[in-house]
């Protein structure tokens, strides 16, 4: 059943009862186009079936695309994880220092262009954009698994974090583009179990290739394991370039004229801004400027750190395990149940915020747990009790990341460009925390790793105590917009008798 719309007939439109006080001042600088969708959102009824129709078929074509590709980028970035317990830092003779380098080089790669890879995305189309950079890393995978030193792993490194880095702002930004904000946190926490069922994946996958191929062809099992795992990579990426679809006002898969035109009018009327408002855009340095100039940016930021220094210990799970008595092996496979119940907790916890329309305390939530466990951690050394807080751990951190970053779409939702360069600001800087959150796990500190958990412990209080206080501090902030060009766009929209409640 198509949703009914007015069809594009320039006067008859302008004319209809309640579309007048929306387009009557701007009809002449409006294109046939924008005033149908300007009829659309006047006549839009929230709640429809067709709308209903709308967001399962979202949910079965956009998330599961978006979902697989970064389960791709996060097994393609974590291996190195498994990769060392399988003898990585032994066959290209590293050190503590040189493995934590090699784990944080990506992010300094990945912070150098994440908030410019999210300008170009808004240039082209995600599914050429978005399929393109996720070839090049596959390839840059699989030419890993043929380094020799420890500078050509390095390098290696460096560049998949510059490749990579356009994929998860860029797909958040897809997410925000299609789904309400009432509908976008447990989408996000469901694209983001790839961040937790990934390693789980490559546990599998590792446990698999390592003990299959280990050896073989005088190839080390880790060298296998970059190889297969980049191969893929690079396969699937030309399967999406004809799944993946667009934005609602671009896209032409899988969804009819209407069904874009219903799309895109709903994210409207979710704002409170209009057609024309929404065709005004930032340049790119408009939106960078709009970012920088806001002071809830660098409150989401700090925020963000403090929440994804903790989160470092993910890629010392599996030595983790190894110090707790488990082989080479079988610390793969036991990674397993660790992040599948951290998948578990963050749709549950993410449903929950969506059902309530709240971030705040839901993120203060999850940092007092990671908090709790990361104190049982630093006061036993027991294997079972240890292990059993480090699920609750995970689970607890990795949906604070998803809580933060809805929080940060929702609170600086417009414009769209300015929102799409918030979320690669907040995201790219803030991993840059694995740099100095990789030096807290030195091997020399096992099992107890008591820098690690007590810093943990101080991380998380802290971040729990800011969330909490965050939206007073917002109360404080003016409510115009400290950018010109930001205030502009409001002049549009008032020019158009269109109220909005900034």
């Amino acid at each position: 059943m198509k949703t009914t719309y007015p069809e594009t007939d320039v006067e008859a439109v302008a004319s209809q009862p309640g579309v007048q006080d929306t387009v009557d001042k701007s009809a002449s600088t409006m294109t046939p186009e924008e005033i149908e969708q300007a009829a659309a959102l006047a006549s839009y009824v929230p709640n429809t079936a067709a709308e209903k129709r709308l967001v399962r078929k979202l949910d079965f074509v956009l998330l599961p695309c978006l979902w697989w590709m970064y389960i791709l980028a996060y097994v393609d970035r974590g291996n190195v994880a498994n990769a060392n317990a399988a003898g990585l830092s032994t066959d290209l003779k590293l050190s503590d220092d040189d493995y934590s380098l090699i784990v944080s080089i990506f992010f300094i790669g990945y912070t150098l262009l994440e908030v410019g890879s999210n300008l170009l995305l808004n240039k082209f189309r995600p599914s050429h954009y978005l399929t393109t950079i996720m070839a090049i890393w596959g390839a840059c995978v699989a030419a890993m698994s043929t380094a020799n030193s420890r500078g050509s792993f390095l390098v290696g490194r460096f560049f998949l974090g510059c490749i990579e880095a356009g994929l998860f702002p860029g797909a958040l930004y897809l997410l925000t583009c299609w789904y309400k904000k009432d509908e976008i946190g447990k989408r996000f926490a469901l694209f983001y179990t790839s961040g937790t069922v990934s390693p789980a994946l490559g546990g599998i996958m590792a446990g698999s290739v390592i003990s299959g191929l280990d050896g073989k062809m005088g190839w080390s099992g880790w060298r296998w394991l970059f190889l297969i795992e980049g191969v893929a990579t690079v396969f699937f990426a030309i399967v999406f370039v004809f799944v993946l679809i667009d934005y609602p006002t671009n896209t032409t898969k899988f969804f009819s004229k209407e069904e874009c035109q219903l799309a895109y009018v709903r994210i409207l009327s979710d704002r409170q801004t209009s057609v024309q408002q929404n065709a005004a855009r930032l340049t790119a340095w408009q939106s960078v400027w709009a970012v920088l100039a806001d002071p809830r940016s660098y409150a989401f930021l700090t925020l963000y750190i403090l929440n994804s220094t903790a989160t470092s210990i993910s890629y010392f799970v599996p030595v983790t395990l190894k110090t707790m008595g488990y082989t080479s092996v079988t610390a793969q496979w036991m990674t397993v149940p660790i992040w599948i119940s951290g998948a578990v907790i963050m749709v549950i916890l993410s449903t929950s915020s969506d059902h309530f329309r709240e971030r705040r305390w839901h993120t203060v939530g999850c940092m007092l747990l990671a908090f709790v466990c990361s104190i049982v951690c630093l006061t036993t050394t027991a294997a079972a009790a240890r292990y059993a807080m480090l699920c609750f751990y995970i689970g607890a951190l990795y949906t604070g990341i998803a809580q933060i970053l809805n929080w940060t779409s929702e609170a600086m939702a417009l414009p769209d460009q300015k929102r799409s360069v918030a979320l690669a600001f907040v995201n790219s800087w803030g991993n840059l925390s694995i740099i100095w959150g990789s030096r807290l796990w030195p091997s020399g500190e096992s099992p107890g790793y008591k820098t690690g958990f007590t810093a943990v412990a101080v991380f998380t209080g802290f971040a729990a105590v800011l969330a909490s206080v965050m939206p007073y501090l917002f109360s404080l902030l003016p409510k115009e917009p400290r950018t010109k060009a930001e205030r502009d766009l409001i002049a549009i929209q008032a020019g158009q008798a269109v109220e909005r409640e900034d």
